[in-house]
């Protein structure tokens, strides 16, 4: 609770506004019912009229006041919920931020989207209902029993018993409703997941015919977490039969007895008035009460889920005296292992020993699955090594400021990125002050000028979420030339041009070669021609180098590269893979694909 009460931040004064409105309110509300009955016993029974208007104007007062009150408590209780939850999303969004690529694996991108809408909503709602209904419904309790035990000591006995038998039905549907709801925030996720999954994935899903196969997952997701509420409402909403039980028999209690104080002379006939006055705010605060216990329930599921997210520490940090200056592009793998989960025992990259110079051109080929990304991202720190270390310009990238260190490595990812927005506007993500001319001339560098410039619009022209307006090959020459725009130190290419055709990645290669040559430049390729003119190239297999040397080298001396390379050029495939597991057990016979099993 002191993480999220830390978000409360400038809205303190609005927070502390409501319940004292609130406070007063109750107190207009309570003296209203008092004031009532000096009417009915001085005024219509003493037959006095200036009792009548002088009490009368005095209750049009207070119940001005009252709602005077009243819409003050509402408005900053508005103002300070909306703010806490304001400053709960910034807070949870600037915290995902410096999370490492291992922190957010722990973590479903449709969770975080659940916990930044639904549960910070329901946790908003709770809010609101604490500061306001949290402060109104036990000072009317208290106040009201103060005024039943004034009035008749005896009669207002009942309302303790009352009170004893809500307690114990509240607890029992709190304590099974509770595990219910936690499966149901759970299962949230899962309905999430599904939406996105689908509307990113829409133009395969239309493309294989897969609409029925993905509603039918949609409806299955939809129904059991509808099955989860009803259930769970179903257990909530035994607190409103109970109450109205509690309420109806505590009313029929005071008739029946208050009569016969009335007819013995203990009890005048407006001070049993002001009883059932008193006694139906007495219930509505009970209600109220239960209300709020209910819905803290549910919050407390969802408060759980959000602080998960604000207490998760960052596996990567900068370290007390970061150094801020990259020297060069030289690239050092000391005896590199590197594991994604700790201690599983199964390493992705086993004893890299690697050294790169400054400005040198480094192609990595190999299959699937043995760690050509994964070696790359140790460069940029987006993962720490698990043995050995990383250096980058001579220094271990672990006492590098990050962003200082990202900066100088610019990085094509495998799969490209584009934002909402002017092809303008994307490139510059490479450097934000970057002019039209800089952009134009990173464009032709990257061999993007041919098409944007096709474009009605031209560099103005607007791209969709995820660039979904322009092609593969497109696509990823913007990022190209977004990542030439940082001028970095280090460019590496993950396998980024294998949309375009090899006339244009030839022409790209070239342009790297003329317009970065002191760049170090790291091309991971399934293609041979895409990393054959490379001052060096490197053949991974199962985490471990296989091989290191140029083109002519590895042709020479490398089984698994000469058979890639003849295969490509006498078949014309490009399937690494399937080539690779040619190659790699020659003496084992061939199996045939069981399509059960795909």
């Amino acid at each position: 609770m002191m993480i999220l009460l830390r978000q409360i931040r400038q809205y303190k004064k609005d927070t502390l506004l409501t319940p004292l409105f609130a406070g007063l309110e109750v107190i207009m509300e309570v003296l209203l019912p008092f004031i009532t009955a000096k009417i009915i016993d001085e005024g219509l029974n003493g037959e006095d009229l200036s009792a009548v208007y002088r009490y009368g104007a005095l209750m049009v007062v207070m119940a001005m006041l009252s709602l005077l009150f009243g819409a003050l408590a509402g408005k900053y209780a508005a103002s300070a919920s909306s703010g806490f939850a304001c400053n709960l999303r910034e807070s949870m969004y600037e915290k995902i931020q410096t999370f490492s690529f291992s922190n957010i694996d722990k973590f479903s991108t449709a969770s975080l989207v659940t916990r930044m809408t639904t549960d910070i909503t329901n946790v908003q709602n709770a809010f609101q209902m604490v500061i306001r209904i949290a402060v109104r419904a036990p000072m009317t309790l208290i106040c009201s029993m103060v005024m039943c035990f004034v009035i008749s000591p005896k009669l207002s006995l009942m309302f303790l018993v009352a009170i004893v038998f809500l307690a114990v039905v509240l607890f029992t549907i709190i304590h099974f409703a509770t595990r219910v709801f936690n499966e149901v925030f759970e299962r949230y996720d899962d309905l999430n997941a599904s939406i996105q999954e689908n509307v990113s994935a829409i133009r395969v899903v239309k493309a294989y015919v897969r609409e029925d196969h993905e509603n039918k997952k949609f409806r299955n997701s939809a129904q059991t977490l509808y099955r989860l509420f009803v259930k769970a409402e179903g257990l909530v909403i035994l607190n409103n039969p109970m109450m109205m039980l509690v309420v109806y028999g505590c009313i029929i209690g005071i008739s029946w007895f208050g009569a016969k104080f009335i007819v013995a002379g203990s009890m005048t006939t407006g001070e049993l008035t002001s009883l059932f006055s008193y006694t139906m705010s007495l219930m509505m605060s009970l209600m109220m009460l239960s209300m709020i216990f209910v819905m803290l329930t549910m919050s407390m599921a969802s408060i759980r889920r959000i602080c998960e997210v604000l207490k998760e520490t960052p596996d990567l940090q900068n370290p007390d005296k970061p150094r801020e200056n990259v020297a060069d592009g030289s690239i050092d793998f000391n005896h590199v292992s590197f594991a994604y989960r700790h201690g599983s025992g199964e390493d992705t990259l086993k004893d890299i020993d690697l050294h790169i110079r400054s400005g040198e051109t480094i192609g990595i080929i190999g299959g699937t699955g043995s760690g050509k990304s994964s070696l790359v991202n140790l460069i940029s720190r987006l993962y720490d090594a698990t043995e050995g270390s990383v250096c980058v310009g001579g220094v271990d990238v672990r006492e590098y400021d990050l962003e200082a260190l990202r900066n100088q490595v610019s990085v094509v990812l495998q799969k490209n990125v584009l934002f909402s927005g002017t092809i303008l506007e994307n490139l510059r993500w490479g450097n934000e002050n970057a002019t039209r001319e800089e952009c134009i001339h990173a464009c032709e560098s990257a061999c993007a000028d041919e098409f944007i410039e096709r474009f009605p619009d031209k560099y103005d022209t607007y791209l969709e979420r995820g660039g979904v307006n322009v092609s593969g090959g497109q696509k990823q020459r913007l990022c190209i030339a977004r990542a030439l725009l940082k001028s970095p130190k280090v460019l590496i290419l993950d396998d980024s041009t294998s949309a375009v055709d090899t006339a244009t990645d030839a022409k790209i290669r070239r342009a790297f070669a003329e317009e970065i040559p002191g760049t170090t430049k790291l091309i991971i390729a399934q293609r041979i021609s895409s990393v054959q003119s490379a001052d060096r190239i490197v053949v991974l297999d199962n985490g471990k180098i296989n091989g290191i040397g140029s083109h002519e080298e590895l042709l020479a001396s490398n089984e698994i590269y000469r058979e890639i390379y003849e295969s490509q050029n006498q078949n014309g495939s490009g399937d690494f893979d399937q080539n690779h597991e040619n190659i790699s057990s020659p003496n084992e016979p061939k199996k045939t694909e069981n399509p059960k099993n795909l």
